[in-house]
C-alpha cells in the first residue's frame, strides 16, 4: 500500500515577505510535508529520551560511555567515506548568519569553509529563515551584492574559485516553527524546515557546481538522533534522485552526552559523515544543564576562565581529534570570537596574539581546521594550521593513539583551580541583557564587548547565575549569589545602558522584555532546557 499523499502546510502568523514564493513552492513545501510525516514522530520520541536521560544523571551525577555499543567502538576496521575535494581542506572556517552582507563577505573571507547558520547565529524570524535561503541560492546563481546603506560601500563576489565552500547548519531538534503547520496542527521542526528548503532548492545545484549538500548538525544528544538525520538524509537523496553519500554531516560535539557518543555518531553517519567539532560554549552550557544539581564538583568558574587547556576540556578536545583520525573524519576545533576593534590598536594586539595561540594549539594537537567569527582573524588562524600542514589539506594521518581518556576525565570539572568571581556575575548579567535585547529585535550574531557573541553564549550566562545561585557560591568579594544580588545587577546594568545610549534608543529597544526574560531563565527553580524556547515566544515575526 502506498503512502499517503503529504498534506500540504499552512503558513500561518506570517507578513508576506519580498520573493517568498521562490523558496516557499509548492514542490518545496511538499518535501517539507513529507520530511515531517516521516520524521517528527521519530524526533518526539527522541526529546523525551532526553528527558529520562537528564533525570538519570540526575540521579547518579555521572555518565559512561555506552555498554550496547562498545563493539562499535572497539571495531577498527570502519571509517567513514572519504572526504568530497571540497570539503578536503577545511584549514580555517569562518561562521555567521544568512543575511546578505554577511553571505557576501563570508564567501569572500578567504576562509576555506563558511558556515552558513541558521542556528545559533540567526534569531529564527520568519524573514530570517525565507531570505536566509534566498540569499545562500542568489549566492549559488552569482545574483548576489550588497550596499551598505551607511557606508555607501559595495560588496560582491570574488571569482567561484576563491569563495569559501558552504556548510549549512540548521536548527537543533528541540526548536519548532511556528509559521508552518501541517493541516493535523503541528508544527514544523525548525531542522527539517531549513535543512528540507536548503536541500530541495539547492542540492543539484550543488552538484553542478562540484560541491554539494553540506551541513552541521548542532544540540546532537545521541548517536540515536544522527541515526535520526542520517535517515533524513536517505530519504532526501532518493526523493531528488542524487547519488546516496552526496550529503554530507559535520556533527558539533557540544553536548556532554554526545562526548561520550563520538565513535557511534559516527558509525551512524558513516556513508554521510565528514568530521566533528568542538564547541565550547554549548559544551560547557550542557554541562551545567545535565549537572545542575550535582553539587560543588560541578561549579564550573567564570566562562572566560574556562579555557580550552582545562583539564576536562583538554580530555574532550583529545579525545575528539583521536577519535575522528581513527575514523578518517576531519577534526574541526572551537572558535575564535574576538571581534577587532577600529579604534584600540592594543587591544586588538593582545586579541590577536592569544587567538594565535589558541589555533597554534589546535593545530599542534592535531585538528584539520578552526573556527573564526570575523574576516580579519581568518589569516591568524591560516597562518597556525599552514604552519603544521603546509600543502597537505589535513593531517587525518595523526593518529593521536598517545590520547587515552577515562570517562571521569570528560566531567573532571573540579580539576580546576579558578571559581567564580563578582566581575563573572556581572559579565553574564551585561551579556545576557544586551545579547537577549538584540535577539528580540532579530539579530542572532551580536558584537558585545569586542566579542561575537551568540545564543550559545547567552545560554552559557544564564546557566552560570543559575548554577551559582543554587550552589550557594560565595564571591571573593565575600557577596554570595543570590536572587537579590542577580536582580540588583541586572537593575544596575539597565539603568547603565539607558545612560549609554539614551532615553529615546532605550525606548525604542527590548531593553526590559530581556531583562525580565533573563532573570526568568537565570532565577526560577524551574530550569528551561534552552533559552531560545521562551524567547521564540517572545519573538516577532
Amino acid at each position: 500500500m502506498s503512502a499517503p499523499a503529504p498534506s500540504p502546510l499552512a503558513i500561518v502568523d506570517a507578513e508576506p515577505l519580498p520573493r517568498q514564493e521562490e523558496v516557499l513552492t509548492d514542490a518545496a513545501l511538499a518535501f517539507v510535508a513529507e520530511l515531517h510525516r516521516l520524521f517528527t514522530p521519530r524526533r518526539d520520541e527522541l526529546l523525551a529520551r532526553r528527558a529520562e536521560r537528564r533525570a538519570e544523571i540526575a540521579r547518579t551525577s555521572t555518565l559512561d560511555f555506552l555498554p550496547e555499543t562498545a563493539s562499535i567502538r572497539a571495531d577498527d576496521s570502519w571509517q567513514v567515506a572519504p572526504a568530497p575535494a571540497a570539503l578536503n581542506d577545511r584549514r580555517v572556517e569562518i561562521t555567521g548568519p544568512t543575511d546578505r552582507k554577511m553571505t557576501v563577505n563570508a564567501l569572500n573571507s578567504g576562509a576555506r569553509v563558511w558556515l552558513a547558520d541558521f542556528e545559533d547565529a540567526s534569531a529564527p524570524t520568519w524573514e530570517n529563515v525565507v531570505t536566509g535561503q534566498l540569499n545562500l541560492t542568489d549566492a549559488y546563481t552569482r545574483n548576489i551584492d550588497f550596499t551598505d546603506p551607511r557606508s555607501g560601500k559595495s560588496y560582491a563576489l570574488k571569482a567561484d574559485e576563491d569563495l569559501a565552500t558552504v556548510v549549512v547548519r540548521p536548527r537543533g531538534w528541540h526548536l519548532n516553527e511556528r509559521h508552518l503547520v501541517a493541516a493535523d496542527g503541528t508544527a514544523v521542526p525548525g531542522a527539517l524546515v531549513d535543512f528540507g528548503l536548503y536541500f530541495f532548492h539547492n542540492a543539484r545545484r550543488l552538484i553542478d557546481l562540484g560541491k554539494g549538500p553540506y551541513f552541521y548538525l548542532p544540540k546532537t544528544e545521541s548517536h540515536l538522533e544522527a541515526r535520526l538525520w542520517n535517515d533524513v538524509f536517505v530519504f532526501a537523496q532518493d526523493y531528488v534522485g542524487i547519488p546516496q553519500g552526496t550529503v554530507r554531516a559535520t556533527v558539533l560535539i557540544e553536548t556532554i552526552t554526545a562526548a561520550y557518543e563520538m565513535d557511534e555518531i559516527l558509525y551512524e553517519l558513516r556513508d554521510h559523515a565528514s568530521g566533528l567539532n568542538a564547541g565550547r560554549w554549548d559544551y560547557l552550557f550542557s554541562i551545567i544543564k545535565n549537572f545542575r544539581d550535582g553539587g560543588q564538583k560541578f561549579v564550573l568558574p567564570d566562562r572566560n576562565a574556562v579555557t580550552m587547556t582545562a583539564p576536562f576540556m583538554r580530555a574532550y578536545t583529545e579525545l575528539l581529534v583521536r577519535t575522528c583520525h581513527r575514523r578518517g573524519a576531519h577534526a574541526i576545533g572551537g572558535m575564535a570570537a574576538f571581534i577587532p576593534s577600529r579604534r584600540d590598536e592594543e587591544v586588538n594586539k593582545v586579541a590577536f596574539e592569544k587567538v594565535k595561540a589558541d589555533k597554534d594549539r589546535e593545530a599542534g594537537d592535531g585538528f584539520d581546521g578552526s573556527w573564526v567569527a570575523h574576516p580579519d582573524l581568518v589569516p591568524i588562524a591560516m597562518a597556525s594550521f599552514d604552519a603544521v600542514l603546509g600543502d597537505r589539506p589535513n593531517q587525518k594521518d595523526r593518529l593521536r593513539e598517545d590520547v587515552s581518556v577515562a570517562a571521569g576525565d570528560l566531567i573532571a570539572v573540579d580539576s580546576l583551580d579558578a571559581k567564580p568571581t563578582y566581575g563573572g556575575l556581572v559579565n553574564a548579567v551585561q551579556v545576557g541583557i544586551r545579547y537577549i535585547e538584540a535577539w528580540l529585535r532579530g539579530l542572532g550574531a551580536v558584537a558585545i564587548f569586542n566579542l561575537m557573541e551568540d545564543a550559545a553564549t547567552a545560554e552559557i550566562s544564564r546557566s552560570q547565575i543559575w548554577q551559582w545561585i543554587n550552589a550557594g557560591v560565595v564571591f571573593e568579594n565575600g557577596e554570595s549569589a543570590t536572587p537579590e544580588l542577580a536582580r540588583k545587577i541586572a537593575a544596575e546594568e539597565l539603568a547603565a545602558i539607558r545612560a549609554e545610549i539614551g532615553e529615546e534608543a532605550f525606548a525604542a529597544g527590548n531593553w526590559q522584555r530581556a531583562h525580565d526574560l533573563l532573570l526568568t531563565v537565570s532565577l526560577d527553580e524551574d530550569y528551561a532546557d534552552f533559552l531560545t524556547l521562551p524567547a521564540y515566544e517572545q519573538l516577532a515575526g
